[in-house]
């Protein structure tokens, strides 16, 4: 009746290892009996967040201890914080042998921080202080740290480089800068190049030159390669195009986009100058995914924020009861979809 171990590959090289539990067997706290497929029960470990089972078989999958790494019984998994970086140091691997000196020396290659200005707080999973690590001639041990705890470190250099994001914060780092006239002077700079190429073809583009770029990569590996024929592009000159599907829909009415199932509010129908003929949709979404704020061109056509607006054809979109998500709908969504 007790609980026993199934080998199941991973990879060549790994196996995974499932507890499952025997039938009529419950879970212990914190855990979750999942039931498969063939009838076998496995078991989960609980999350606070995470309700759909697949995504946390998945993710005990991924964080499991495969024993691909060599691990002493005197290593412990711990993370770092500073009080100066942003940067969080994740699961470094020490040695409980080691003395609270030399744990500084080696967090000095981490963080930059000098050992004589560092003051180390050992911390539960929680973030609660468990000890200041204040002696530097006791070992990690004498601390009793686990898998998980953290330690943190608060630089006490009032002249430190990690200050205010000296560091870590590429927002204060000078960037190189160049007026216009000086790089039109600059004979390789890239509006001469457009410019030539673009008096050439008219139709030149960056996009059109690599792909004539990788043509001529694959012709000169295989010379009898030919590329393969390009989709004929739709003409729309008519300015009634997609008219009846349209007039079907009317201001106000509720909408989602085929094409990501993206929802929002109808709040233009007609024609819209500048990017195609024929009868377009104006929807306002209900997050920022869209391309613009109601206008194109130039001509506004309806009001909403940055951001919140786009333009999309009638046969790509459908009307009716979209109401906007929550969260409520996608908690309940990952409960169905455990079930």
């Amino acid at each position: 009746g007790d609980p026993f171990w199934r080998q199941r590959d991973r990879d060549p090289a790994q196996q995974r290892r499932v507890l499952l539990l025997p039938e009529g067997v419950a879970a212990m706290d914190g855990k979750i009996t999942h039931v498969c497929a063939d009838g076998s029960k496995v078991e989960l470990e609980a999350h606070p967040t995470i309700k759909n089972h697949s995504v946390l078989a998945l993710r005990q999958w991924t964080t499991m201890d495969s024993g691909a790494q060599n691990r002493g019984d005197s290593t412990v998994l711990l993370h770092v914080t500073h009080s100066n970086l942003a940067r969080h140091f994740h699961e470094l691997r020490l040695d409980m042998h080691m003395s609270i000196s030399a744990l500084k020396d080696k967090l000095r290659n981490h963080t930059g921080t000098g050992s004589a200005h560092m003051w180390l707080t050992l911390l539960d999973h929680s973030n609660q202080p468990i000890a200041d690590l204040g002696d530097d001639d006791r070992l990690l041990g004498f601390y009793s740290p686990y898998d998980g705890c953290t330690i943190h470190i608060t630089d006490l250099d009032p002249y430190s480089m990690a200050a205010n994001g000296g560091l870590d914060n590429v927002e204060l780092v000078q960037k190189y800068e160049i007026s216009d006239e000086d790089y039109m002077k600059r004979e390789d700079n890239f509006r001469k190049f457009k410019a030539k190429k673009q008096a050439a073809d008219p139709t030149w583009s960056i996009a059109k030159e690599m792909k004539m770029r990788e043509h001529a990569r694959l012709k000169k590996l295989d010379p009898t390669w030919e590329p393969p024929p390009e989709p004929e592009k739709k003409i729309i000159d008519d300015p009634d195009y997609q008219k009846e599907e349209a007039e079907a829909m009317s201001v106000g009415q509720r909408c989602q986009v085929k094409v990501g199932e993206r929802r929002g509010e109808v709040k233009y129908i007609g024609r819209v100058e500048g990017i195609g003929k024929g009868y377009w949709i104006g929807v306002q979404y209900d997050e920022p995914v869209g391309r613009n704020d109601g206008s194109a061109k130039g001509k506004r056509y309806f009001e909403c924020g940055t951001n919140y607006g786009a333009f999309v054809r009638p046969d790509n979109i459908e009307v009716g009861d979209f109401p906007e998500r929550g969260l409520s709908e996608l908690e309940d969504s990952d409960e169905e979809n455990a079930e």
